[in-house]
């Protein structure tokens, strides 16, 4: 029986997964986990941000990137719909992380794209 053996090749997974990681922990490192609107945030969006990367190891699919995509707009967008913008330490590591989630992604999707020509893919 063949054994499992998980791919985690793309530089987008490992670089993903410590952000999910960083913003996991950020309520308790930056010191807003005392604050239920930005920590559960920060905590449910890095879950999030796992589980796709977790799909990645099985199969590599397009959902993925637009999903990435999505949840680093919802950083970025966060503190306005949940409403912590007084807390500027929340405020900016959900802005930051985002904006870096989303980054990976696009340089991702275009340095590995298989539609670019083969003399341009990494």
């Amino acid at each position: 029986m063949p054994v499992w053996k998980p791919k985690v090749e793309h530089p987008r997974s490992w670089l993903s997964l410590l952000l999910a990681v960083g913003l996991f922990v950020s309520p308790w490192v930056l010191g807003f986990y005392k604050e239920g609107g930005p920590a559960r945030t920060a905590w449910l969006t890095a879950l999030a941000i796992a589980i796709v990367v977790g799909a990645e190891t099985i199969r590599l699919a397009e959902w993925q990137e637009w999903t990435s995509v999505a949840l680093g707009i919802w950083l970025i967008v966060s503190p306005w719909f949940v409403g912590f913008t007084a807390n500027v330490v929340a405020q900016w590591t959900h802005i930051v992380v985002g904006v870096l989630v989303i980054a990976v992604t696009a340089w991702v999707a275009w340095a590995f794209s298989p539609k670019r020509p083969v003399g341009l893919r990494r």
